[in-house]
């Protein structure tokens, strides 16, 4: 119905930008109405939700009917989705603890594995993003699939695309409680980006073209390695010896949830993996990311820093950690996904200097581990995380502002969520 109603606001002066807008209140009004914790409040988050996607698709049609498009709602339309999305999750979340029902661990679990995602589909296309032409037997396979109508269909929906996504939210909103949409969310998720990175893992080892400097720049930039991984990448290949990016990425992470898994909460041990991680991420980006699988690197990352913050806040026993914790991983989500929308736009990853002061995703986990150790079993390290998170959210929204709205700025749209 998304046509109709941009026809409708064609013919009343409104413009793409307020569309945008409109679709993110009424997103947030859906969050505030499932925080309520009511089955009215689900009831009607879940038909909000929905709305607010109709209008999502509106503000697109309504630019290309009127003609309008501007850096500024560009920006917008890329980054308000992932804003909505995580704004509801906190309501479902706030919703249930009025109901008795702790979900924030679900809650802030959802959002990483939405994320991490993300950053593959991110990564393999940035990898990709100068091939001529896909040669591997599965880019075949899927062409063949493509020409069998019921398939595309059927391959769209399995990996659970924002639309879909939504209106499974939505429906489990009204009829179940929060808990369940979340379990369904992660299950859903997680067997999208199972089936999702399989097929790109075999794309990847079938094909035969090579990386080019181009990709190489960009999945280094998507790393987001701070001034100790970068420090390392430097020093690494003097010392001489050969390593796998993607194997010596994935060893890194590993270690770093398993350390935060395993030891107790707030044990220096956890701040030792910290800095082991934090060295061999370094040497992970030590070398053009060049390789066949090289694009698992920045994927690699995200998981380690996001699943240590939700592990490390779900261990601490500490009212508000995990609160505060969903806050941090948003903020730093948020400059993740505002890094992919730079380079898309071929401007390249934001300032150096910037990546330096919020401390790359090294730094950010060797910081989160000391403030655990520092703060074991207390309410301060609540406060300590809140305090971060914020202290990261204002310096990256303020700089992803002053770029976007700048005349040097990109349009670039969100393509979305592609098999």
């Amino acid at each position: 119905y998304s046509r109709y109603i941009a026809r409708w606001c064609a013919r009343r002066g409104l413009t793409p930008n307020q569309v945008t807008t409109a679709s993110l209140l009424t997103a947030l009004i859906a969050a505030g109405s499932a925080a309520t914790g009511t089955r009215g409040g689900y009831i009607a988050a879940g038909l909000l939700l929905l709305f607010s996607f109709v209008l999502d698709c509106t503000d697109g049609q309504l630019a290309r009917y009127s003609l309008q498009y501007s850096t500024m709602g560009a920006w917008l339309d890329a980054t308000f989705d992932r804003a909505k999305e995580y704004a509801y999750y906190a309501g479902l979340a706030l919703g249930a603890a009025r109901g008795g029902d702790d979900v924030w661990a679900l809650a802030l679990g959802a959002m990483v594995l939405q994320a991490c995602r993300h950053v593959i589909d991110f990564s393999f296309n940035e990898a990709n993003h100068d091939a001529v032409a896909n040669s591997s037997p599965t880019a075949a396979l899927s062409d063949r699939l493509d020409s069998v109508g019921w398939t595309v269909w059927l391959r769209r929906m399995i990996v659970l695309p924002i639309g879909e996504r939504w209106a499974m939210i939505a429906v489990l909103t009204a009829v179940t409680t929060p808990r369940t949409v979340f379990y369904a969310l992660l299950i859903g998720c997680a067997f999208a980006a199972c089936y999702t990175t399989a097929g790109r893992l075999l794309r990847s080892l079938t094909r035969k073209a090579e990386r080019t400097d181009r990709a190489a720049r960009a999945l280094a930039e998507l790393a987001d390695s701070g001034p100790i991984a970068q420090f390392v990448s430097v020093v690494g290949p003097r010392l001489g010896g050969s390593w796998s990016a993607p194997a010596t990425a994935l060893l890194a992470g590993v270690l770093m949830i398993a350390s935060a898994l395993s030891q107790p909460f707030g044990s220096w041990h956890t701040i030792l993996a910290a800095v082991v991680y934090a060295m061999l991420s370094g040497m992970a980006v030590s070398r053009p990311l060049k390789g066949a699988l090289d694009w698992l690197v920045p994927p690699a990352f995200r998981a380690a820093e996001y699943c240590t913050v939700l592990v490390l806040a779900a261990r601490s026993d500490v009212q508000g950690a995990l609160p505060a914790a969903f806050g941090l991983v948003s903020a730093v989500a948020y400059h993740h996904y505002d890094t992919v929308y730079r380079i898309r736009g071929g401007t390249g990853a934001p300032p150096q200097w910037l990546v330096r002061t919020i401390g790359g995703h090294e730094g950010r986990t060797l910081v989160v581990a000391v403030l655990a150790a520092v703060f074991t079993r207390h309410a301060a390290f609540t406060v300590a995380l809140t305090a971060v998170a914020v202290a990261v959210a204002l310096v990256v929204l303020v700089e992803s502002i002053r770029f976007w709205v700048s005349s040097g700025a990109p349009a670039v749209h969100d393509e979305g969520e592609t098999a």
